[in-house]
């Protein structure tokens, strides 16, 4: 009998009052996990696996039916590892902690009771204001993946999903070079006695850093671009092989985006909309059938042709140019975009358990805090008291004047 065989057994036959002798978590959580209902949102922040770590630890986790379903995860397979399905999302709203991928909706909202623990992605460029007022009303505690840090201080989350979309981006380029999708019909790299396809990829971070990382590796020629000297030494020294980089040259980069056959815009901003970098111009020089990919999009673009996408029609052409502009690419590969955040968020939530709870949690661990946004109901991040001119408290503050 194989691993999988033994734990799916284990959580089927075992019941709950053995799992809670086990003795080894302060607090015992309840876990919901809805079905995620944002557009095109494909991934679910567990696994069955997960799951049935979670429960022998004594925890207990509710999912909504057909949770999993776009990302190929059943409900079967979390049955069988100790999870309970339920048809009723209201159910699964009055979790103690509700785990989620995307921002809630004010649909959504309105089923969470008071004092809620709400963890889902929430950035302030894309927030709703209604959905904001409507968890401080239920004095809710809630966390934002966008802030969430790890030991080394690195935004966890947000470099997981990078590196995703920075492999994956390549691949999508790839795709629209040949002639399936009526590109150039040329191959992404290269083979003897043919030039290698030329690439510019415009930001160094971990999405420019991955995507280098692939396009070597399938052969292309590479060209990445940055306006900082660190960040483009960084990509040079983790990629491990030379590669043409450059700070951002008007001049030079116009020159080698209407020269390449793929041009990657993976520029962030800190806060707000992203530069935009490259012209309608030079675009309309680029060669035809060129690829264009705005990894930016999700921050309003670093393309002035860019316009948003979806998965369903992913693609539309300007100047004879394929522009590729879907916000949110990791859905595209929605179960290794799951296994990777599940990597994170199972560590997290047994963290809270042993811990007794989030109160606890957030007095104890300090990257816990930075992604804190609301506690208790009370605005503490400064970012999103600037955008919507709201009044924020010291998340530090508080915890003290609560202990």
């Amino acid at each position: 009998m194989n691993d999988m065989s033994k734990i799916a057994q284990k959580a089927i036959f075992q019941t709950q009052e053995a799992f809670a002798s086990v003795g080894r978590s302060r607090n015992s959580l309840k876990i919901g996990v809805p079905k995620e209902i944002s557009f095109q949102e494909k991934r679910i922040p567990l696994t069955p696996l997960s799951v049935a770590l979670l429960v022998e630890y004594g925890h207990e986790v509710i999912i909504e039916s057909g949770a999993g379903d776009a990302s190929n995860f059943l409900d079967q397979h979390y049955s069988e590892q100790g999870a309970r399905i339920s048809h009723d999302k209201q159910e699964v709203f009055q979790c103690d902690i509700i785990i989620k991928i995307a921002s809630p909706t004010p649909e959504e909202v309105g089923m969470m009771r008071n004092k809620q623990v709400l963890l889902s992605s929430h950035q302030p460029s894309l927030m709703d204001i209604k959905v904001l007022q409507g968890l401080m009303r239920k004095q809710i505690t809630a966390l934002s993946y966008e802030y969430l840090k790890d030991e080394g201080g690195h935004l966890t989350v947000v470099r997981a999903m990078s590196e995703i979309v920075g492999a994956t981006s390549v691949l999508i380029a790839a795709e629209y070079l040949s002639n399936i999708f009526d590109g150039k019909g040329l191959m992404l790299g290269g083979v003897t006695g043919v030039p290698p396809t030329e690439m510019v990829i415009i930001g160094a971070g971990t999405v420019g850093e991955y995507a280098a990382r692939t396009a070597i590796a399938l052969g292309a020629q590479v060209k990445v671009f940055d306006s900082s000297i660190y960040r483009l030494r960084r990509l040079q020294n983790n990629v491990g092989s030379r590669v043409f980089t450059s700070v951002i040259q008007p001049m030079v980069l116009n020159k080698a985006v209407k020269s390449c056959d793929v041009v990657i815009g993976a520029v962030r901003a800190n806060n707000g909309r992203s530069p935009c970098i490259i012209t309608e111009e030079t675009v309309s020089r680029m060669k035809p059938n060129s690829v264009l990919i705005d990894i930016s999009i999700d921050q309003g673009g670093c393309f002035e042709t860019s316009e948003v996408t979806t998965h369903d029609k992913p693609v539309f052409r300007k100047y004879d140019v394929i522009h590729y502009c879907v916000p949110n690419i990791a859905s595209r590969v929605a179960r290794t975009a799951t296994y990777a955040l599940t990597n994170i968020f199972t560590p997290l939530l047994l963290q809270i358990g042993e811990n007794g709870g989030m109160n606890n949690m957030i007095w104890s661990d300090k990257c816990i805090r930075s992604a804190i946004y609301l506690y208790q109901g009370m605005l503490t991040n400064k970012d999103i008291a600037e955008k919507f001119n709201l009044p924020s408290k010291d998340l530090d503050l508080l915890i003290v004047a609560n202990q």
